[in-house]
Parts: structure tokens; sequence; C-alpha cells
């Protein structure tokens, strides 16, 4: 330490605690040192003053020692001793090397890494059932409770009845009218067979008449041959001659009118065989009658059972869209209710045109290949489902606006926690890398694009190494060129380091997990 003059002179001294203004320069003071004591500082030429009692400034490099009297408040002369002042000298000693940086490594990883592709879906019902009016007529009564869960033909709406029992009532009169009226024309089949019956043993009879006829005129025919010859040679009278004559005359009359009642007889059999079918056609006419009435009933009463509007599914029954007093029908646009099966429920996803050809032609190379491709469902709260899904179908057409092709999944759903409509991811394995190698995300810097890794060698040397990135998988990026299975990549301290420096390795953490379980 060089000594060095202390050029300056005291103003003032006093032992408050406070600032003070100099006396001469009327400047505040600056406190420093021990509490209770401060010092003022006054220009002298252009060298600075300082007093301080018991303290040591430094400044600028030089250090100045200065003893202050203390000053007393009650007329008590402070005397001033004077400091020695010490030059400064060279306090910088030689330093030595820096130790090396400590980092945190991790080795490349080689395994079997399954690849996932996420899309965006919605879930759809498994079955989605709108209720709507099957007949025309005022709501009178909703036998439900929105939003819960019914089962196969329970009771949901019912529509007014009366006017549907009054036409079943109707349907059923026509019935009965139709059947007796069948009836009526069977029984008037039966006396057309009758009357056909007797208008052949009418027939017959005549018949045998004409032949009773036939045989009297012969006879009388016989006997005015016989009597001819003998009249001419007088064995008989002519009066006996002329009455065989007379009476073969009235035998060939009677013949002839015998024939003609055959005749007469025939055409009544004619005419009772039309009336007979006249019944018959009167019969299946009224049984026509009777299977439009029977119908006309089947029908009333099916109307009469549509004002019952029935669930056709178990699911979950939604809001109504109608209120009781409301005239509904068939041609209503908005349905009653809708009721969705949930359990279990599709989710429907796009696809891009590409992933949907790499399935197809999958398929089409490999017949065997599984269709079935494991689902995972992420909720919109970011939460996995517990239960895991399977692919089902791919729609049968592209979509030109997008260029996707809509996909669906099935899940189970026992607790009906997911619902139509419902926002959700979908996951899928669509690929299984083979030796892939790994590296942990922060391993990995990003300089405008070029991304590098820093490697530890053998010697605890730095290589830095511009690598080619894939895929991320979970908290993993795939290399694949740059890096070879097992070297050793800083995880943490890589900003901290340059190649070809070494380092100092702090211990690891946990191996990165198998990505193939």
């Amino acid at each position: 330490m060089t000594a060095v003059d202390v050029l300056g002179r005291v103003d003032e001294l006093t032992d408050g605690t406070g600032g003070f203004v100099d006396a001469v320069m009327g400047r505040p003071s600056v406190h420093i040192g021990n509490p209770g004591w401060s010092y003022t500082r006054g220009p002298r030429k252009s060298t600075q003053t300082y007093a301080v009692a018991g303290e040591t400034v430094r400044g600028g490099g030089v250090t100045f020692a200065v003893s202050v009297a203390r000053c007393l408040r009650r007329d008590l002369l402070i005397v001033v001793i004077a400091a020695l002042a010490a030059g400064c000298g060279d306090a910088s000693r030689a330093a030595g090397p820096p130790p090396p940086p400590a980092v945190r490594i991790e080795p490349v990883v080689e395994q079997d890494v399954p690849i996932s592709s996420e899309w965006v879906g919605t879930l759809v019902g498994y079955i989605n059932a709108q209720i709507r009016a099957r007949v025309s007529g005022h709501l009178v009564s909703q036998n439900y409770q929105e939003g819960s869960l019914v089962k196969p033909g329970d009771l949901l709406f019912q529509v007014d009845s009366r006017p549907f029992q009054t036409a079943v009532d109707q349907a059923e009169a026509k019935l009965r009218l139709a059947e007796s009226q069948v009836s009526q024309a069977r029984a008037q089949v039966s006396a057309s067979q009758a009357q056909v019956e007797q208008a052949k043993a009418t027939v017959v009879q005549d018949e045998a008449q004409v032949k009773r006829a036939e045989a009297t005129q012969r006879q009388t025919e016989l006997d005015v041959a016989r009597y001819t010859p003998l009249a001419q040679r007088g064995s008989v009278s002519q009066q006996e001659l002329d009455n065989a004559v007379q009476t073969n005359l009235a035998n060939l009359a009677a013949l002839a009118a015998a024939r003609a009642a055959v005749l007469n007889a025939q055409a009544s059999v004619t005419q009772a065989r039309a009336a007979l079918e006249k019944a018959q056609a009167d019969v299946q006419t009224q049984q026509a009658n009777v299977a439009a009435a029977r119908a006309a009933l089947a029908d009333a009463r099916l109307n009469l059972g549509y004002t019952k509007a029935m669930s056709p599914i178990g699911g979950i029954a939604g809001f109504r869209g109608a209120n009781i007093g409301d005239y509904v029908g068939p041609s209503d646009a908005t349905p009653l209710t809708t009721v969705s099966q949930v359990d279990p429920i599709y989710a429907e996803f796009p696809i891009s045109e590409q992933r949907a050809l790499a399935v197809f032609r999958r398929w089409d190379a490999d017949p065997q290949a599984p269709r079935d491709i494991e689902l995972e469902l992420i909720l919109a709260d970011g939460t996995v489902y517990p239960t895991r899904g399977r692919a089902v179908a791919l729609d049968r057409q592209v979509d030109v606006t997008t260029g996707t092709v809509l996909a669906r999944g099935v899940f189970s759903n026992p607790g009906n926690v997911l619902r139509p409509g419902q926002y959700a991811k979908v996951r899928a394995v669509v690929q299984v890398k083979k030796n892939a190698l790994l590296v942990p995300q922060r391993a990995v810097q990003d300089l405008q694009g070029v991304h590098q890794v820093a490697v530890v060698g053998a010697n605890e040397t730095v290589d830095v190494r511009t690598v080619q990135v894939d895929a991320r998988v979970g908290s993993l990026w795939i290399i694949t060129q740059g890096l070879k299975p097992g070297e050793r990549v800083i995880v943490e301290g890589a900003d901290r380091v340059r190649a070809g420096q070494k380092v100092r390795l702090a211990p690891s953490a946990p191996a990165a997990p198998d990505l193939a379980k």
C-alpha cells in the first residue's frame, strides 16, 4: 500500500444521523460508515475532501484513510487526526483455468416405435331415431322425462285418439254388414243350386213323357198300317180305320208336345244354372267386401295405435319438439323428439385422402390384414376415455370439398358418459417404425430450421452434430440421420458448451420409456 496525501479540509462534523448542510458550500452531506457519523465534502482546488469517523473510503482504486476528530455537541474541541492514505497496488492474482461445465446426458435409444395420428371427430349415436307423429291430431300428453333413458316400446307422446276410435267402430260395423251379405249370397247360391236340380228333374220327366208318347204313337201308327188293307178288303169298317188314323195323329201331336216340354225343361235348367253362377259371383263379391272391410278395420286400428308415439329403440330421449295442445302430423318439419342409442356409440372423423389410399392399398395387398384398428378417444377436457374402441368402416366416397374420407369408429359407453355431438379427438397407431433412434426433445436444438445435437464422446469431449429428425413421440424425437445407438447426447447444459470442449457429467435422469409396450 502506498501512502497518499489527503487533501482537503473538514468543513463541519456532527454526530447526527441525518443529513446536514455544508457550512461553507451549502451542500448536503453524504453518510457513510457507522450510524451516527457523517462527513462533508468541499472543493479545494480540484480535489474532494473526505472526513470519515473510523471508516475507510475507497474510490477509483485509491483508498483514503482519514482520521476524524469527534465533535462534541457541548463546546468540546474535536481534533482531527490525519489518516494515512494507502495507494492501491496490484491485488490481482493469477487465476487458474475454470472447471469444465457440468452437463446431463442421455443415451440414444434404439427400439420399435408405434407412430400415432390424431383426428378431430364428433360422436354420433349408434342409432338416432326421430320420433314423428304418424297421424294428424292434437298432442294431449308427454309421457317421458327429457334427457332420460327409455326402453324399446316406452310411450313418449299421446295424440288425441277419439276420432280414430270412432273410425275403428265404423270399420267394425261395416265388416259385420259385409259378413252378413256374404251369408245371404251363400243362401242364394244354395237356392239356385236347388232350382238347377229341380229343372234337371223336370227334364228327366219330360224326356220320359216323350218316350211314352213315342211308344203310343208307334202303336197307333201300326194300327193304321194294319187297318188300311183290311178296310180295302172289307174286313174292318171304314170307321175303325178312320179312328185309328185320328188316334195316330193325336199321338203324333202328343209326342211333339212332349218333346217341346223337354226343350222347355232343359231351358229351365240353363236358367237355373245361370242363377246359380250369379249367386256364386255374389258370394265372391260379398267376400271381397268382407276383406275390404277387414282391411279398413285394420287400418283404423293401426291409426288408432299411431296415436301413441312409442320409442322404437332403447337410448337417451332428447327434448320435445312440440308442446301439449299443438296440432301435429306426419308432414311436420320438426320431430316430436329424437332417441339416440349411445351404448355403443360412434365416433366419426375425417381422414386425408392420402391416408385412405394407404389403407385401401394395404387391404388390397393383404385381404387378411386387420381392419378393426384399435382407437383411443381424447375428450374435450383433455382426458383419455378409459375404454378403447375400434375402427369399423370408411365411407364410400371422398368429400370433393375437403378431400377427406369419413371414417367411423365404435366405442363402448356403458355409463352413457359419451353423447352424440360431443367433440373428441381420435388417436390410432398408423405405423410401427422398426429400430428407430430416440432422443429427448430437449437434446435437440433448432437453429433456424437446422437441428443440432451435442454428443459427448468417450473422452468427455463435445461433438456438435447436425441431425435429421422425423416424428415426435411423446417427449422424444425420432432421429433418422446423424446419430448411432448408444451415443450420449446432452439434455441439460448444451447451451453452455461448444464443439471440442471437455465437460463434466452430472447424474443422468431416468432412462426413456419403452414406447413399444
